[in-house]
């Protein structure tokens, strides 16, 4: 067998081996020593106005104190719900540095979605676009959430562009819907308010959890993925060691259109690379692609992150190509594959390769990145990240030799310490330290991993996990459905689309109905984009629905 950890000879210059995960005993230690370091310099930007790093620390502290006033204690929970804002680094760190614990929460989850993780988080406190807010009043009353803090898109912008912004939000665009929920406090007022009290900050320690993460993890059931102080200080500090050897501290400028509550880019953007004094340049609604290219033209960019779906989107719009990107020298995608077609076209636009990185929500999340100096290999998922071990192991978990193909596990301080209140599924998942991570692939000789297919059922749309079990137990609660099975298929646009079967209980059933059923319970990335009504479904002897034969099924009619 070859040498079972050849990337320590393969690592490019100037990225290390290993690591310290106790280099700092907590995020906030390693934050304060950053927002001191940096001062004036800008930390974030976003429609225009930029925060420093002084301002950041100022307004954090105060709202942290303004937490504590409300009887919030080190420990308790508190969900982050916005799209890319000035006032979400305000509140993460403010929190962090009252020693809360973070939820993030995607803002487009329905009530019932909402719900799920509200409850099982056992979050006090939220901070909340209004945009969603009346979702959230919908569900209020059976979560144990108590204090309510209400953002909206403009107030961080300035006096002027404040109101213009939140005009045209509430009344133009009406993205606002009503919603009437008692003793809510404005964000901004929130920080104001802070200014009375004092905030020491919380002296975390290096195993105390500090952000529930949720996944769906190996089934359809949304879990916290516990991540502690040395997770997230360690993996900020892989980031920037694989990084290192094209970033300079102090000087860089990142596009960020990926938002913040995804584990990719809160970790990538909104702690590591903050952690190296850049300046992230935040984007609200990647889906308008104009503000995705607007900066370009205004700052800079020399570092951007994204999803190949993105990618795809931006080199397929007519005005891409003539961006300015001459100070453009690395672009990372995360959060699914990355397309061979779609790294070759961007390094041809833009003049910069697209480099690929791995990991999962479990592994706070970077595991594996090729190296960014443009020797990476295209179709592999790179080297794992310093002071990470990776595996292949058969069904019973023994280690496979190079080239052999099974499941990667994975082993390193960025794994995290369990899913929240769900020893049985932890123990599924991690054993010895080992990660398990449902992913199919094998090893090359010279240590770079390579995926070939997905253990799991799970689904993977546009960088988001979509998890079957969740979408059948929603449509099999519509009365007019028997049986249900979801399955993903390929898409060139999106990686995969979900696709669902169904046995009918009521003939009358239509797609339509299905459809509009699962959007009002279902995020919109997960709502099937095709529905096949059949008689009978594929099952095993013992009764269980054979969604590999569906697929395995469509995958033959794509092809032929």
């Amino acid at each position: 067998m070859s040498d079972p950890r050849p990337w320590l000879t393969t690592y490019p210059k100037g990225v290390p081996a290993n690591i310290d995960p106790e280099a700092y005993p907590s995020v906030v230690a390693l934050l304060d020593e950053t927002l001191k370091k940096y001062g004036k310099k800008p930390a974030f930007s976003n429609m225009g106005k930029e925060l420093s790093f002084a301002d950041l620390d100022r307004y954090s502290r105060q709202f942290g104190a303004y937490l504590r006033s409300r009887g919030l204690e080190p420990g308790d929970r508190i969900a982050l719900m916005m799209p890319n804002l000035l006032q979400y680094p305000i509140a993460l760190f403010g929190a962090l540095r009252a020693g809360l614990v973070l939820v993030n929460t995607n803002p487009l989850y329905t009530p019932r979605e909402m719900l799920h993780q509200f409850a099982d988080s056992g979050a006090k406190a939220i901070v909340i676009c209004e945009n969603f807010a009346s979702n959230l009043e919908k569900i209020l009353k059976d979560t144990p959430i108590k204090t309510v803090i209400v953002a909206s898109i403009g107030e961080m912008l300035g006096p002027v562009k404040s109101i213009l912004v939140n005009f045209v939000v509430r009344s133009v665009k009406r993205m606002v819907p009503k919603y009437n929920i008692p003793n809510t406090v404005k964000f901004l007022d929130a920080v104001k308010q802070g200014k009375r009290f004092s905030l020491k900050d919380h002296e975390g320690h290096p195993d105390d959890v500090i952000v529930l993460q949720y996944t769906g993890g190996t089934t359809g059931v949304s879990k916290g993925a516990m991540l502690t102080n040395r997770n997230l200080v360690s993996n900020m500090q892989q980031i920037k060691g694989i990084l290192g050897p094209v970033l300079k501290d102090g000087q860089e400028i990142v596009l960020s259109p990926l938002p913040l509550y995804h584990s990719f880019a809160f970790t990538v953007n909104c702690l590591a690379l903050m952690s190296i004094g850049s300046l992230s340049v935040l984007i609200t609604n990647p889906r308008d692609l104009k503000t995705v290219m607007e900066p370009f033209g205004k700052y800079n960019i020399s570092l951007m992150t994204g999803v190949n779906t993105l990618f795809n989107a931006l080199l397929n719009h007519p005005d891409f190509a003539a961006c300015n990107f001459s100070s453009l020298k690395l672009t990372v995608g995360g959060g699914m594959a990355v397309q061979r077609a779609v790294a070759e076209k961007w390094h041809k636009v833009t003049g910069c390769p697209l480099t690929e990185g791995y990991g999962l929500t479990e592994t706070s999340p970077v595991a594996s990145v090729n190296p960014v100096d443009g020797t990476g290999k295209i179709g592999t998922i790179g080297l794992p990240a310093p002071s990470t071990d990776m595996r292949i192991v058969d069904d019973k978990g023994n280690p496979l030799p190079v080239k052999e193909v099974g499941e990667i596990q994975i082993k390193g301080p960025q794994v995290m310490k369990g899913y929240y209140n769900r020893p049985d599924e932890t123990e599924k998942i991690l054993k010895d330290g080992w990660l398990s991570t449902g992913d199919i692939g094998f090893m090359h000789e010279d240590g770079y991993f390579q995926i070939v297919d997905r253990k799991k059922d799970m689904i993977l749309v546009s960088g988001f996990n979509v998890y079957p079990n969740e979408i059948e137990d929603v449509i099999a609660a519509h009365p007019k459905v028997l049986e249900v099975a979801a399955i993903g298929l390929p898409d060139p646009k999106s990686n995969e689309v979900v696709k669902v079967f169904i046995v009918k209980k009521d003939a009358s059933l239509t797609e339509a109905e299905v459809i509009e059923h699962c959007r009002k319970e279902l995020t919109n990335y997960k709502v099937p984009k095709q529905v096949e009504f059949r008689k009978e479904l594929p099952k095993t002897n013992v009764g269980k629905i054979l969604r590999r034969v569906l697929r395995d099924e469509e995958l033959k009619k794509m092809q032929g």
